[in-house]
């Protein structure tokens, strides 16, 4: 019988002690191995230090001697009631962009804050991203209460402070577990030293959370990750976010709006064939009809609440080493789909370490919110993000770095077709270029095109355009 698993992301500023309460319930609940533990011993002895639980997370000991916690760690540990994924999210301001990947998957969320030190502007931002992520499911480990000897009176006051801050965006702690990861005070079982306290330890509340409703029970999401020609066979190749699909099931590719029928599911090993693939799933399909698919192209069912088209409003958290400004092109990715697109409108910006709205502002600071309207090039599958989380999450990428993260609100009126009078030029580039040379055989080759076209037309409208053409008997023309 397959035990529940849980994902659990860890969060708060630097030296707050994530690392501690991690390899802290990695050793409690005999997790680790003895060379793990033999290693930590060692290398704790060689920086003349105690048995350091946070040294356990690191991957390599070069990590360790640099004395900060680098990668985005997933490790895992179980008690009597589930399995955990903990997802240990670096606190430090220059790798909060792994956290963004890595929390998107929590179900949860522990938040740590220092008893002697309070809340810090970085405990502020990362309350921040847990809300633009939508964990709701969040708990606040006020964690070294053995520095202020386990004060209840201080206990208090972050718990005032922290939720007059956290509130208003939305967030609202299940509870506040006062600990002392490295001393083990309620971590695995009630303490003595927090007599006080009638909450649950960290394993007690985890433990009390109730899982998310299974993703196969949600509707069918199933991005186009790549299209394989095998023998007179098209696969479509993809990993199903949510939903089940089977043979037989009537299915609308977006954002074309095209209909067909699956035909088959195509498995990479025969051992997992089966009639109905399900949500986590790395497939294969064919199907009835043959059209023209683009990695990033989403499979629903027919009846679908996917919104498709070239512009949405959304929140977005910015890491980028230049501000986030309108009219510049940027690379968005939402699932398997990467798209030009630009910032078309600031409707705010937000100081993610105070709440408080930047007047009149021309761009998005690094480590600030903002409220967004996004153009992408040509139109794409979406979901809204209360609607779907999964689908509902993009990643704007700035010179090849990662550089924001953010969430879908609501659709917005796409442009038309032809906006040539509003002079949005659209770049077209090799890669453009070979859809247009996969719609028809008869198309000109590559060879014939320039290296880049300047139009102010959709690369579908100029695909529909040339391939009218060519069945009309005439020669393509495209004016540059």
């Amino acid at each position: 019988m397959n035990r529940e698993s849980l994902n659990i992301v860890v969060v708060g500023h630097v030296d707050h002690g994530k690392s501690t309460l991690i390899g802290r319930l990695l050793y409690d609940t005999d997790s680790l191995s003895k060379g793990a533990i033999d290693k930590v011993k060692r290398i704790s002895a060689e920086k003349g230090k105690s048995f350091e639980y946070a040294y356990l997370l690191d991957a390599f000991e070069e990590e360790q001697k640099q004395g900060i916690t680098i990668d985005t760690t997933r490790l895992q540990f179980k008690t009597d009631k589930r399995d955990y994924v903990i997802i240990d999210a670096p606190g430090h301001v220059e790798f909060l962009k792994n956290m963004i990947s890595g929390a998107a998957s929590a179900e949860g969320a522990i938040l740590m804050v220092d008893a002697e030190e309070g809340i810090k502007e970085q405990s502020k931002r990362h309350g921040y991203i847990l809300s633009l992520l939508g964990i709701k499911k969040v708990y606040v480990a006020v964690n070294k209460m053995d520095l202020v000897g386990y004060s209840q009176d201080r206990y208090r006051e972050i718990e005032r402070d922290f939720n007059e801050f956290l509130n208003p965006l939305g967030v609202n702690p299940i509870e506040y577990i006062p600990i002392s990861a490295y001393y083990g005070e309620n971590i695995t079982a009630k303490s003595g030293e927090l007599s006080w306290y009638e909450g649950e330890s960290i394993i007690e509340a985890i433990d009390s959370l109730e899982k998310e409703p299974e993703a196969e029970q949600k509707e069918l999401r199933f991005p186009i990750q790549d299209v394989y020609k095998f023998d007179h066979r098209r696969i479509i190749a993809g990993r199903i976010e949510s939903g089940s699909i089977e043979v037989g099931d009537e299915i609308t590719i977006h954002p074309s709006g095209k209909q067909t029928r699956v035909k088959t599911l195509e498995y990479w090993q025969e051992g997992d064939r089966s009639d109905v693939a399900k949500a986590g799933e790395s497939i294969g399909i064919t199907v009835e009809d043959e059209f023209f698919y683009n990695r990033g192209d989403f499979i629903t069912h027919r009846e679908s609440s996917l919104s498709t088209g070239n512009r949405f409003r959304g929140n977005v958290f910015w890491l980028g080493k230049n501000d986030l400004v309108p009219n510049k092109k940027y690379k968005l990715k939402l699932s398997t789909a990467e798209v030009e697109c630009q910032i078309e409108t600031i409707i705010k910006a937000i100081d993610a370490s105070t709440l408080e709205e930047v007047e009149s502002p021309s761009g998005i600071k690094k480590n600030d919110v903002g409220e967004v309207i996004v153009r992408t090039k040509s139109e794409i599958g979406f979901d809204l993000f209360n609607e779907l989380e999964s689908t509902g999450r993009f990643v704007i990428v700035d010179d090849f770095d990662i550089s924001g993260g953010g969430i879908i609100l609501g659709q917005e009126e796409s442009e038309a077709e032809n906006a040539a009078e509003e002079n949005h030029i659209w770049s077209v580039d090799k890669s453009d270029l070979e859809k247009i040379k996969e719609v028809e055989s008869a198309i000109i080759g590559l060879g014939k095109y320039p290296e880049r076209i300047e139009h102010s037309e959709s690369v579908l409208s100029l695909i529909e355009k040339i391939n009218h053409s060519l069945k009309s008997g005439n020669s393509p023309v495209v004016l540059v």
